[in-house]
């Protein structure tokens, strides 16, 4: 993945938040006929790797027990910009505030049930994380049950535009447009790009370098 310098994002600390934060990856591996195949999966990062809880059998299985090179791919829109924040007649100006990872690497089917404990009890942790379950122990027979497939990244890259493009003008001003819109997300978005909303307006707090 080729990247502008100044929307990569540098921080390996961020790249591993944002992993831990996104509940959906997306694992593409190569078919029996050479196509790719991308499911989209709960995932959890651990140890520089991606974990993935999988059925013991399917294509999936399948493709990677054939060719382990995989992509692995996570990413949160943050806003749609619509084309009016810039001009009123010009769609072509509309545009997309957003984080995106994308990871190459190999995979494999992990057999040691130490590992797969591991693997699964990360899962629960995240995806579960106010408890109510007992901790998988690797002597129980559920593991021979499940799946866990295991990615070790070759590369990880991660890219984000949340303004830090623009100049502080353009960037409050974009952040006033977003604020009057009022999307769902659009605090969330505010907050990610280093502003605040107080009584006095919006402030920025912090430069949104990743």
């Amino acid at each position: 993945m080729q990247l502008n310098g100044i929307l990569k994002i540098q921080s390996r600390k961020k790249i591993q938040e944002f992993l831990n934060q996104e509940h959906v990856g997306r694992i593409s591996s190569i078919d029996e006929a050479g196509y790719p195949q991308i499911i989209p999966m709960n995932f959890v990062f651990l140890d520089d790797s991606i974990y993935l809880h999988s059925h013991t059998r399917g294509e999936k299985i399948d493709n990677v027990k054939r060719n382990n090179k995989v992509g692995f791919e996570v990413d949160r829109e943050l806003e749609f910009l619509p084309s009016y924040f810039e001009d009123p007649k010009d769609a072509s100006l509309a545009d997309t505030l957003y984080i995106s990872i994308v990871i190459k690497g190999k995979a494999t089917i992990v057999i040691d049930n130490e590992e797969k404990t591991l693997a699964l009890n990360g899962l629960m942790q995240k995806y579960q994380s106010e408890g109510g379950y007992d901790p998988i122990e690797s002597t129980m027979r559920v593991l021979e049950a499940v799946a866990v497939i295991k990615i070790i990244p070759e590369t990880l890259d991660g890219k984000y535009k949340i303004g830090q493009n623009m100049n502080m003008e353009k960037r409050m001003n974009l952040a006033k447009s977003i604020l009057n819109r009022n999307s769902v997300n659009s605090k969330e978005t505010l907050k990610i790009m280093g502003f605040e909303i107080t009584e006095h307006g919006l402030q920025m707090t912090s430069e949104p370098i990743w």
